[in-house]
């Protein structure tokens, strides 16, 4: 198991779009492997590189039996229904609060060998797509909270056993950093 702290809220990795992956090699596999392993040992429906402080467009899902990653995932959306609802983050823990998402997505990438995926979602599974390609882009779900949620969010978040903005994030040594032969991240 390669379980990997998470990071929380605050931390500027989790604001900062992710590059899109260019390697397709055993260090993205062991990325992947990285992310599936914490987001089963967190009880997650996703994780995306940017929750393990690596700066590429990959995340890990496990919704309704349904393993899988997803590597510079693309959303398209068939139509405009929309889902509202209960959702939360592992970079936010313990707190949910109810976020529109569209109702049904169709996500294209890559499987960690380069060849082309795509993800059909609808509920649940559209909701989690959608989630972790906002981590890609620098988007927190509290984001697409209206003012008075946000607020709300907001209130709940400093109030969290785990949060203390006095802490600066803490930083390790990305073992997938820009640099290294693999050349996987920033």
């Amino acid at each position: 198991m390669t379980v990997q702290p998470i990071r929380l809220f605050g931390d500027p990795v989790l604001r900062t779009p992710a590059d899109p992956v260019v390697d397709f090699d055993v260090e993205l596999r062991r990325l992947i492997t990285d992310l599936t392993d914490t987001m089963r040992e967190q009880n997650g429906a996703g994780l995306a590189a940017p929750q393990l402080g690596v700066g590429l467009r990959v995340f890990a899902f496990d919704v309704d039996d349904v393993l899988g990653h997803l590597v510079n995932p693309v959303l398209e959306f068939p139509d405009e229904e929309e889902q509202d609802g209960p959702e939360g983050c592992l970079s936010i823990p313990g707190l949910y609060f109810d976020t529109k998402r569209r109702q049904n997505v169709i996500a294209k990438g890559f499987n960690g060998y380069g060849d082309p995926l795509q993800i059909v979602g609808t509920g649940l599974m559209a909701r989690c797509v959608q989630h972790e390609t906002d981590h890609l882009d620098g988007v927190l779900f509290l984001d697409r909270l209206d003012a008075a949620g946000r607020k709300e969010a907001m209130k709940a978040i400093r109030q969290a056993e785990w949060y203390d903005p006095s802490a600066p994030p803490v930083v390790k040594v990305n073992p997938h950093a820009a640099g290294s032969p693999f050349g996987l991240g920033r």
